[in-house]
């Protein structure tokens, strides 16, 4: 008998009759003879409306308190499953994350998993129960609750498979898988029937939605199979693993894009050694991812710097600037909002030179300026106007010719 941990996303829950249709679906997978672990995400838009309803009564409410009540649309959504198990004559069991053994750090709204404790879920497996776990939580050793960032659940049910040496892990949303590029975006994506773990997260960092980064980097840890596919219907999905049999001669594999992202300069720095230290290591103390970095060519020893960061983070990342001016020598901050970063991602472009060239041009003929640009082995990026994104992705998509599978 294999065991399976199956997550399902808000959409897949948002309402009663798709929480009876989950449960309905899970009981058909267990008898098929598959043990089955269910992790869930708080319903629908119930993320969003707890944030709305904080910020109504405390402008700027701290994160423990935050944590704690966000916490609760997930509380909500598993309690509602296990009773829909009952009433269908399944014996089942609702636990929170801390209750399933989800241990993370102390930072709160992003809180990293250090432990999984798997006991109580083995146990109640061993009672003949379903159990079905709140996702997007855990608790602290100080037993104070922790939320782990947008897409969370996603890492809960990846690490309390790795947890339980589970066969794999099924990710269970809106779309029949991951995709070229964001159907969406570009009606012409093609869905892939495999991906490696190594250019999924580099998609998943870019802004495909579809699967949470750190859920990604813990399935490659662990070695564990991941199958991303849709709830809504029964089709094979798109399966995440190592990529033995990766499609070489398609150096591309997807496009993607993050349409929420900002620009901030400062200008005039003292171009000598420690200040981009001063600058980057308070911005990570708060909690700013900084992407794409640009540094020009000093002049009579003073230097402009421009990083990227995420449009939810400019107010914090620019406060804290302005307040280092003085220390860093630098003359003033600058931010502009309203750009994007869109990316192609593939192993194979790590073998085979023009990749660069040919996305720069593919832009440069749709007169779509490049404000910044960042490599890797397996991705290339630029960012560039807000406004321009869609018509970037499907420039891009068919320059690779990504509409059709390899043959």
């Amino acid at each position: 008998m294999s065991l399976l941990v199956q997550k399902f996303g808000g959409t897949s829950v948002a309402n009663p009759d798709r929480i009876r249709a989950v449960a309905a679906r899970v009981l058909r997978t267990q008898q098929e003879g598959h043990e089955v672990v269910v992790v869930v995400s708080a319903m629908g838009d119930t993320t969003d409306d707890l944030i709305a309803l904080a910020r109504q009564v405390a402008e700027q409410p701290s994160d423990r308190e935050l944590d704690l009540l966000l916490s609760t649309g997930e509380t909500v959504s598993c309690t509602l499953m296990a009773m829909a198990f009952r009433a269908m004559g399944q014996e089942a069991v609702a636990l929170t994350g801390a209750q399933a053994g989800i241990i993370t750090d102390n930072s709160h709204r992003r809180a990293r998993i250090v432990a999984v404790d798997p006991q109580r879920v083995t146990q109640e497996l061993e009672k003949g129960r379903t159990v079905i776990v709140a996702g997007f939580q855990g608790i602290t050793d100080g037993s104070d609750i922790t939320t782990l960032g947008r897409g969370g659940s996603d890492t809960t049910a990846v690490a309390l498979a790795a947890g339980l040496h589970a066969d794999r892990c099924e990710i269970y949303t809106d779309v029949d898988g991951v995709f070229t590029a964001d159907p969406r975006v570009e009606p012409r994506a093609r869905k892939l029937d495999e991906i490696s773990y190594e250019e999924m997260l580099e998609l998943a960092k870019l802004g495909a939605r579809v699967m949470h980064p750190r859920a990604v980097e813990l399935g490659e840890a662990y070695h564990l199979p991941i199958v991303v596919r849709s709830s809504f219907n029964d089709n094979l999905g798109t399966l995440i693993t190592g990529g033995k049999q990766m499609e070489y001669r398609r150096k591309v594999r997807g496009i993607a894009h993050d349409p929420d992202v900002a620009k901030i300069t400062v200008v005039g720095i003292k171009d000598r050694p420690g200040v981009a230290s001063k600058i980057f290591v308070p911005l990570a103390d708060a909690g700013v991812n900084v992407d794409v970095i640009v540094q020009g060519t000093a002049v009579d020893g003073v230097a402009h710097l421009s990083f990227t960061v995420s449009k939810d983070d400019l107010g914090k990342a620019v406060s804290l600037i302005k307040n280092l001016l003085g220390e860093i020598g630098a003359q003033t901050v600058l931010s502009s909002p309203g750009l994007a970063k869109v990316s192609i991602v593939g192993t194979g472009i790590q073998y085979t030179p023009g990749y660069a060239a040919r996305m720069f041009q593919v832009l440069g003929d749709h007169n779509i300026n490049i404000e910044g640009i960042t490599t890797s082995d397996i991705r290339i990026t630029c960012l560039i106007d807000q406004s321009r994104v869609q018509e970037a992705v499907q420039a891009l998509h068919e320059a690779f010719i990504l509409d059709q599978p390899v043959t």
